[in-house]
């Protein structure tokens, strides 16, 4: 299948797809006039790559993955190379929601002590790590997440 049938079929993007490439995630053969071809297999271990970043890992995390991205990726049991990778990933993303946290606490404080927290529109109040986004539109994504419209 051509790059534009793959990306199609998996809901990503022709250009994600050359990342994935480049990255060493999957690979295609060339047509005669040049086109990139995949095969039929590219499209699952494309959404087992989309499902590792989806949950916040990298594309150098999921080389780990390698092994096992051309079947179902939470199917069997998790390696203890992988487990540490997540394991890294979830520190990282803690470490920065952390420093982030305390960049709005500092703002708030800031707008407080200007006067500006008892305003018609109030600071927003602290919500922990892993707690429902309360606006409707985006409850649905998951945290660091694009709306990306559907076809």
């Amino acid at each position: 299948m051509r790059i534009g049938e793959l990306a199609e079929a998996t809901g990503t993007t022709p250009r994600a797809l050359r990342h994935y490439e480049q990255a060493g995630l999957i690979a295609s053969e060339r047509a005669a006039n040049g086109y990139r071809l995949y095969d039929a297999g590219a499209a699952v271990r494309v959404r087992n790559i989309r499902q590792l970043l989806d949950v916040g890992l990298t594309l150098d995390d999921a080389r780990v993955f390698l092994p096992c991205l051309d079947g179902d990726v939470t199917a069997g049991p998790a390696s203890g190379k992988g487990l540490r990778v997540a394991a890294d990933r979830l520190a990282v993303l803690e470490a920065r929601i952390a420093a982030q946290i305390a960049v709005r606490d500092r703002l708030a404080e800031a707008l407080r002590r200007a006067g500006c927290g008892t305003s018609a529109q109030p600071v927003a109040p602290h919500r922990s790590v892993g707690s429902a986004p309360t606006d409707p539109a985006v409850a649905h994504r998951a945290p660091g997440t694009s709306v990306r419209p559907v076809a």
